[in-house]
């Protein structure tokens, strides 16, 4: 049976990939709890194995930590991916050239500005853009214990909190073995929790 996280991001028109072997469903989930500065929302994947579904979630953010919406990179403000699916989108790459990560291929993802330097997350659906501006995937510290506080390690990024076997070390090999059969090219759909 199909797990319900599927039918969720399947239900917001979404597509889902059933075919195949680690054909992977990576998906972001934005959760409520909006506290700032926290790793508070999920990342998960979604594919079937030689026994059948797996579904893996590690804790991570989907919006960019106290520094940067104090410290906007952009004087128009800084980025937060906006909830919706990006066909090919991402692709295997290096984070900032530093280690291996998935980067935002030249596929357009959509995100707001939140300009008022404070931390409360600001979705004007009037600031909404589309367009490449770096959004990757990626870890925070290289520290095996991960980081508590999200600070400086995400600019709008979708970020995990752990880099170790539990966390994005597990989830890039993940990435390594689709591939294979795939290509390296990933779409990435971030959804908000179901009842927020």
């Amino acid at each position: 049976m199909r797990p319900f996280l599927l039918d969720y991001v399947a239900s917001q028109g979404h597509v889902v990939f059933e075919n195949g072997l680690y054909n992977l469903n990576i998906i972001g989930i934005r959760t409520p709890d909006d506290s700032a500065n926290k790793f508070n929302d999920r990342m998960c994947v979604v594919y079937k194995d030689e026994q059948g579904w797996v579904t893996r979630t590690w804790p991570c953010t989907t919006d960019p930590g106290t520094y940067w919406r104090e410290h906007p990179m952009k004087v128009t403000g800084t980025a937060i991916m906006a909830p919706g699916q990006y066909r090919g989108s991402h692709k295997l790459g290096r984070h900032r050239g530093q280690y291996a990560a998935l980067v935002q291929s030249g596929g357009r993802v959509s995100y707001y500005r939140d300009a008022n330097k404070d931390d409360i997350l600001d979705m004007d659906p009037e600031t909404e853009q589309s367009g490449y501006i770096g959004l990757n995937i990626h870890k925070s510290s290289s520290r095996e214990s991960g980081s508590e506080n999200v600070d400086r390690w995400s600019a709008g990024c979708q970020v995990f909190a752990k880099p170790g076997s539990d966390g994005f070390e597990a989830f890039m090999a993940l990435c390594d073995k689709s591939a294979e059969t795939y290509g390296p090219k990933f779409t990435y759909t971030l959804v908000v929790a179901p009842g927020v």
